[in-house]
């Protein structure tokens, strides 16, 4: 399956360490080699960077390390082809433009029968490639459009609601786990993938959250290299799996969470029900839903 991974802070953070564990999981030798993209918001519009090749082996991949972009929000995509060919047209972060910012989808999954089943339901926005990903992406736009008729961002609620709706949709249809910003927040949700053992089942998403002083002399920990000042840092980093040792909290299977300037605002969870693997998610459900507080920035 194909990977995600989002970083949300306070102050803007260069993601340079990121770039590169993100070549290594996006390498020629790994299962997610047919693609890769990064999204890099600047306010209300974004920056996209991607191409039909692996991450490890691209120039480009070397420009924006050099070019050290600092910002409040960045999510990347690393492509294993289920459906539609290695083109750039199948390749994310998909983008589109709605009420006046450029909203980003990234899908890691399978959602077999979504042209079928949803027949119809987009009008304004169109696929451009031939990838169920990007037909999520049309229907979750078209279903938000009538939100996005102001000068600012929606009621947050109703943008959760039509999103937890979509996502326990798409869920019938297979492994559903995105990331989805709109310019003003992001949005996760987690469900199942590929596991080490071979099996489809949750989690889906992982998170890690800190508070911390914001020192940019300390080394970079997390995939992440800090901005400038000694200001109070807020960071969640959202991944397919844990980038290191931290303490990461799995997203329990259909939880959508919310996150601003590196905060989560908002949890939307499914009604509880039994799992096909109770084992493993009776383990991991031992772990507290709260931040870690970390002090990740100060020199040792």
């Amino acid at each position: 399956m194909c990977e995600l991974f989002s970083l949300s802070s306070r102050i803007p953070t260069v993601a340079t360490v990121s770039i590169d564990a993100f070549a290594r999981r996006g390498g020629r030798d790994t299962r997610n080699s047919d693609g890769w993209g990064v999204a890099f918001y600047n306010g209300p519009d974004v920056r996209i960077y991607r191409e039909p090749e692996p991450a490890g082996d691209s120039a480009w991949l070397s420009f924006i390390r050099r070019r050290r972009m600092p910002g409040r929000l960045m999510f990347s995509h690393v492509r294993h082809a289920t459906q539609g060919a290695v083109s750039l047209v199948n390749t994310q972060p998909f983008a589109r433009e709605l009420g006046g910012r450029m909203h980003v989808f990234a899908h890691n999954g399978r959602l077999d029968g979504i042209e079928t089943k949803f027949a119809g339901e987009w009008h304004r926005f169109r696929p451009i490639g031939t990838t169920d990903s990007e037909v999520a992406f049309c229907i979750l736009l078209e279903r938000l459009s009538s939100l996005w008729q102001g000068s600012g961002p929606p009621p947050l609620a109703d943008r959760l609601a039509i999103v937890s709706r979509f996502a326990a949709e798409m869920r019938a249809l297979g492994p559903a786990n995105f990331l989805y910003a709109d310019g003003d927040v992001l949005f996760a949700h987690g469900h199942r993938r590929l596991q080490d053992d071979g099996v489809i089942a949750p989690p889906g998403l992982w998170r890690l959250c800190r508070e911390c002083a914001n020192d940019p002399d300390a080394p970079p920990q997390a995939s992440i290299v800090s901005g400038s000042g000694a200001l109070h840092q807020e960071i969640t980093l959202i991944a397919s799996v844990p980038l290191n040792a931290e303490r990461w909290i799995p997203l329990t299977e259909g939880q959508v969470i919310v996150v601003k300037d590196g905060r989560p605002l908002r949890t939307d969870k499914p009604t509880a029900r039994k799992s096909r693997r109770r084992a493993h998610l009776g383990a991991i459900a031992r772990h507290k839903e709260t931040c870690s507080e970390i002090p990740a920035y100060r020199q040792q």
